[in-house]
This record gives structure tokens, sequence and C-alpha cells, in this order.
């Protein structure tokens, strides 16, 4: 089997990964890093359970192959806290019960990053168009919309 090699940084950590040319980045952080917070909904891109942020853009792991990452950052769902310290979107989804079956969260979590990182100060239209990508099928969304709204204010 052929393999390359991949130098990238995942979650500030220097990585050299040896993989199979047509793996997806979400194969391999699953399955050779253990990352697995981002996870495989569709398969296609149009879920966003698999969202983590490469060079601090919102990308669907699903889709992307790993080679692609070559020299440059990943950020995953694990790399925000900062030990036992959550991110403020992290907490600000536990503290406003935006999270029911968890499943689609990570990658939730992972564009409201990126948006806030973008527009700190986003409105609830900003904010619903910044999680456009990311389906979740357990709740109305208010409860997401008011977390990120939230971690905004006192991020």
């Amino acid at each position: 089997m052929q393999t390359i090699q991949i130098n990238c940084t995942v979650n500030g950590r220097p990585e050299t990964l040896s993989t199979a040319p047509y793996r997806t980045l979400l194969e391999v952080l699953r399955e050779e890093l253990g990352l697995t917070g981002a996870k495989e909904g569709c398969g296609s891109g149009d879920c966003g359970a698999c969202t983590v942020l490469v060079d601090g853009a919102p990308v669907s792991a699903c889709l992307m192959l790993a080679g692609q990452v070559e020299g440059r950052q990943v950020l995953t769902v694990e790399g925000l806290s900062a030990g036992t310290e959550l991110h403020p979107v992290q907490a600000a989804f536990a503290e406003y019960g935006a999270v029911q079956c968890g499943f689609c969260i990570p990658g939730m979590i992972m564009s409201a990053v990126a948006l806030l990182d973008e527009n700190p100060h986003p409105t609830d239209d900003e904010i619903r168009w910044g999680i456009a990508g990311n389906l979740c099928r357990c709740t109305g969304y208010s409860k997401i919309v008011e977390a990120i709204a939230a971690a905004a204010r006192e991020g």
C-alpha cells in the first residue's frame, strides 16, 4: 500500500502522519490521532458534524483529503479547552443547554468559534448564517444561537 507523509500542526502540536493518499482528514483525525470529537454524519459535507478549523477556517473534514493539510494548522474541538477550562463557546453551550444528543455539537462549536474569531459581536441573524452549514436534528436552534450570543458577550 502506498502511503504519504503529512507534516502539519494539530491542536497546537506538530504531527507527522503516514497514511494512504485517499484517506480523509476526518478518518486520520479519528483513527490515527484518536480525536473523535468530529463525527461523520453524512459523508458528503452537508451536515457539519465533521467541522474542524484548518488555518482558522471551518472545513468539512469528511471532504478534505488528509494530504491537503500539509504544512497547515488544524484545530479540533479537543484543542479548544485549556486543560480543564472550557473554551468560552464550549462553556456557553453547557450553560445555556444548547446540547441535546451531542452528535452535532463539536462541529457546531467549531463553526461558532470561527464565526466569533471573524466577527466578535454578531447579530442573531449573523449567528444563524455562521452556523448554517451545521444541522441539528434535536433542537430548534434557539438555545444554540443564545449560547453563541452569550459567548460573544462574555468573550
